[in-house]
C-alpha cells in the first residue's frame, strides 16, 4: 500500500460543554451528526449568506477538529472568537499536532471525503504525530488534478472571501449545507435562493485544447461576458461564471472563448443546472 499524500492545512480545535452547539448554531453543517460520520463538509458563512470559508469538520476526541485551508484560517479564528460571547468553548489551534493526509485510493484510517461520500475525492485523515507512515510528499498538486477532474472548485482559491453566495459555491451538490437544520449564521438567504431557484451563477468545469487560460481570464460568448476562469490543469479548468446564460448560449449554437481560445461546458451528473436564461 503506498503512503498518502500530505496537505498543508490549518487545524482548530474547538473544545469545551458548549462546542457542539457553538459550532451548530454558526455553521451550514449539523455538527451533532459528527458523531455518527467521524467527518463532514461544512462552511461558515456572512450573515448575508456569503461563503467565508469551507472545512472539513472532524471528531477530535475532547472536542471538534476544523480543517480549514491556511489562507483562510487566521479570519475564521477570529471569526469565532467574536460569536463566542458567553459559550462555554476554547479555541486552539493545533496544526502542529497532527498531519493532514489525503489519498485517491483508500488506505488504513483514511476516511472518504464526505463531498463525495462513495470516495469519489478520495479518502482523508488526521494523523496524530508522530506519524504512522513515513516518507510524505506534498500533495497539492495531485490532489488539484483530482478535484478538477472531478469539477469541485477549491474555494479558498477560486473564490475571493464573500465572492460567492452558499448555493453558487455548490455547498449543495457537494453535501456542506444541511438545508433542514434549525439555524445557522446565512440561514435565511441559503433558503431564500434554494426555495425561489435563483442561484444562476455557479462553478462549472470547461474544457479546451492545451494549457489553461490564465486564472481570471473572461469567459465570453460573442461580446457578452459570462464569468472566468479559476484554477485549471491541462485540457480542464473551474470557471464561476453565468451558468444558465452559458446554457443557452451553447444550446444555440454560440461558441464560448476565453482568451481567444473555445473553451466548452462540462457539467458534471451531480451539478444541480439553473433554467436557461437568454
Amino acid at each position: 500500500m503506498s503512503a498518502p499524500f500530505r496537505l498543508a492545512r490549518t487545524l482548530i480545535r474547538v473544545s469545551g460543554p458548549d462546542a457542539t452547539g457553538f459550532l451548530g448554531n454558526l455553521l451550514t453543517q449539523s455538527v451533532e451528526r459528527l458523531d455518527e460520520v467521524g467527518v463532514a463538509y461544512g462552511a461558515l458563512l456572512t450573515p448575508q449568506g456569503k461563503l467565508v470559508t469551507d472545512m472539513l469538520l472532524w471528531t477530535g476526541g475532547d472536542g471538534i477538529i476544523i480543517d480549514v485551508d491556511r489562507s483562510r484560517s487566521a479570519d475564521l479564528l477570529q471569526r469565532l472568537s467574536m460569536y463566542r460571547l458567553r459559550a462555554q468553548v476554547a479555541l486552539e489551534e493545533v496544526t502542529g499536532q497532527f498531519d493532514v493526509l489525503w489519498s485517491a485510493n483508500p488506505f488504513r484510517g483514511g476516511q472518504a471525503d464526505p463531498r463525495f461520500p462513495d470516495g469519489a475525492l478520495g479518502w482523508r485523515e488526521i494523523c496524530p504525530l508522530p506519524a504512522k507512515w513515513n516518507g510524505f510528499e506534498n500533495g497539492a498538486a495531485p490532489f488539484d488534478v483530482h478535484r478538477i477532474a472531478l469539477g469541485v472548485p477549491d474555494l479558498a482559491r477560486d473564490a475571493a472571501p464573500e465572492e460567492v453566495f452558499a448555493l453558487e459555491a455548490l455547498l449543495e451538490e457537494l453535501h456542506g449545507v444541511d438545508l433542514q437544520k434549525g439555524c445557522f449564521v446565512g440561514q435565511e438567504n441559503v433558503s431564500r435562493m434554494k426555495r425561489r431557484a435563483t442561484t444562476r451563477k455557479k462553478f462549472c468545469p470547461i474544457v479546451f485544447e492545451g494549457a489553461p487560460p490564465a486564472y481570471g481570464s473572461k469567459i465570453l460568448a460573442a461580446e457578452a461576458e459570462l464569468g472566468t476562469v479559476r484554477s485549471g490543469i491541462e485540457g480542464r479548468a473551474i470557471a464561476l461564471l453565468r451558468l444558465d446564460r452559458a446554457l443557452a448560449a451553447t444550446d444555440g449554437g454560440v461558441a464560448l472563448t476565453a482568451e481567444g481560445k473555445q473553451v466548452g461546458l462540462d457539467p458534471p451528473p451531480w451539478l444541480i443546472l439553473p433554467a436557461r436564461d437568454a
